[in-house]
């Protein structure tokens, strides 16, 4: 069977905007629809199968219940608790461990007062659990389990109090806190049709938004693998050898005077760029119709156009990268019509 290759995404992160816990994910250019499809399945798989760890039980010395005060603890019982479901830990090994607290004395306490085992470490040190009072004595023992989603307090059955006074916590697992993305539009050769993928990914810290997106692929990949009934279809040598002629053709369009892009692009109307309303209206009025009229324009000549703010300006930069474009291009209409009379007399 002869197969179609199919276009093969570059993967890339923002490295201006990364950080341990926000990542922006860029995936371009994919088959048209594709950006959806992966960008949904893969959001929903990391924001409920990635594995992360978070205190299941505690012992607070002198409390047998959730509902009892503390001596020498400003907050009741219940406040602390729920300070204590924010405690971000990253676990090494994804081994049960315990972590302690033993403070004395006015002041806060902060997650950065816990002692932790060696395969634990505690992120958010700053977050403040409780406030003690001058005769204040707070002792805790914390159990850390690791899991996926969300897991409810583990009660044993027909036991209201514990004989070493444990109490049991609901636990959120997953160290994903939000995930965005959305699809804008991609040029592969001379088609524009294609989709690139933006996905922005929210953590607590623990684990990376690289490592998540990581695991959710992984997985998907697993997941998928039951469905093949036969052997796996080739496609990514199929298509590398389409790529790799794409590249060579790619290399000597660019030394011609449009950039190695179609030259009707160029004489196209801007209406085809699709441009919001606003944006769209303002460059017409400043006389700008066709796609190299706007192109031979620089930012500070587009800032000039009456009623044109950086918000569209920043719009207008967005749509023409999508079509592989920018400002500031400097492309000669004679050139343009040299290139299509080459194009004529050669056949094309």
């Amino acid at each position: 069977m002869n197969y179609k290759p199919l276009i093969l995404p570059k993967v890339s992160w923002d490295t201006k905007v990364s950080s341990s816990t926000y990542g922006e994910l860029i995936v371009q250019p994919l088959e048209p629809g594709f950006g959806i499809t992966l960008g949904n399945a893969l959001r929903r798989v990391m924001l409920s199968a990635v594995e992360g760890s978070a205190v299941t039980a505690l012992i607070i010395k002198g409390v047998n219940n959730e509902f009892s005060t503390i001596k020498g603890v400003v907050e009741d019982s219940l406040s602390v608790l729920l300070n204590i479901k924010e405690i971000v830990v990253k676990n090494s090994t994804g081994l049960p461990g315990k972590m302690y607290l033993s403070k004395k004395g006015e002041g806060p306490v902060t997650v950065g007062d816990i002692k932790t085992d060696a395969h634990l470490l505690v992120i958010n040190k700053d977050h403040v659990l409780a406030h003690l009072a001058a005769d204040g004595d707070l002792e805790i023992e914390f159990f850390v389990e690791t899991g996926r989603g969300y897991l409810p307090s583990q009660w044993p059955l027909g036991q209201a109090l514990q004989a070493d006074g444990r109490i049991y916590l609901d636990a959120m697992f997953s160290p994903v806190r939000r995930v965005e993305y959305h699809v804008e539009q991609a040029r592969v050769g001379e088609r524009f049709d294609c989709d690139k993928l933006v996905m922005r990914i929210f953590t607590n810290g623990a684990v990376g938004p690289q490592d998540i997106v990581h695991y959710g692929t992984s997985v998907l990949r697993t997941q998928f693998e039951h469905f093949l009934l036969a052997k796996e279809i080739p496609f990514n040598e199929i298509s590398q050898a389409t790529v790799e002629e794409t590249e060579k053709e790619h290399i000597t369009d660019t030394e011609s005077p449009t950039k190695g892009l179609p030259v009707e692009l160029f004489l196209k109307p801007i209406d085809e760029l699709e441009f919001s309303v606003r944006a769209h209206n303002c460059l017409v009025g400043a006389g700008i119709k066709r796609v190299i009229d706007l192109v031979n324009l620089t930012e500070d000549d587009v800032l000039k156009i009456k009623n044109f703010g950086r918000k569209s300006l920043r719009e207008v930069k967005e749509i023409l990268t999508a079509f592989g474009l920018s400002l500031g291009m400097n492309v000669k209409e004679l050139d343009l019509k040299k290139a299509l009379k080459e194009r004529e007399k050669n056949g094309q």
